[in-house]
């Protein structure tokens, strides 16, 4: 990885969570439900990724980059790959990743586009958009912005 380069992660089953709120930061994250250690460090190691989990028993294999994660709480989990990979969270990059399938969302550039597709009082009091190309999946700016900054500060996550 150049250090001008995002990191992407691969994080295994026990890391839901953690692979949702990685992609809210902007990462690249793919999420693997198989419990086969192999297939987890073959695909780490093809495709370049931080393979993340809770498995010590997976930790001693060898793969192109391994993050043990230590606690069961997900501040401590997002804290943790913040000091060990010196990852940046940071607005601009706040829910640029749709969190369900991964792909880079894209601005909407009409709302009109849109207007039969979110609930009618989100239509009349937000005015950005963006849509997932894959899953389709709509996001706009709601309340959970203010919410998750205050979590991640609460945590002692400073964006």
């Amino acid at each position: 990885m150049r250090n001008n380069q995002k990191p992407k992660f691969l994080v295994d089953f026990m890391l839901g969570r953690l692979a949702k709120w990685l992609r809210i930061f902007g990462y690249d994250s793919i999420y693997i439900e198989e419990k086969n250690r192999p297939n987890l460090i073959l695909n780490s190691l093809k495709e370049n990724r931080i393979l993340i989990t809770r498995d010590h028993r997976l930790s001693k294999k060898r793969a192109w980059k391994l993050i043990l994660i230590k606690n069961d709480h997900l501040p401590q989990q997002i804290k943790q790959l913040k000091d060990e990979l010196n990852i940046v969270i940071s607005r601009d990059n706040l829910f640029s990743r749709c969190t369900i399938c991964n792909a880079p969302i894209e601005k909407i550039e009409d709302k009109e586009k849109i207007k039969d597709l979110v609930p009618e009082y989100v239509f009349r009091t937000q005015n950005d958009f963006s849509r997932c190309p894959n899953c389709k999946r709509i996001y706009w700016s709601g309340t959970h912005w203010e919410l998750l900054i205050k979590d991640l500060q609460k945590a002692g996550i400073k964006i």
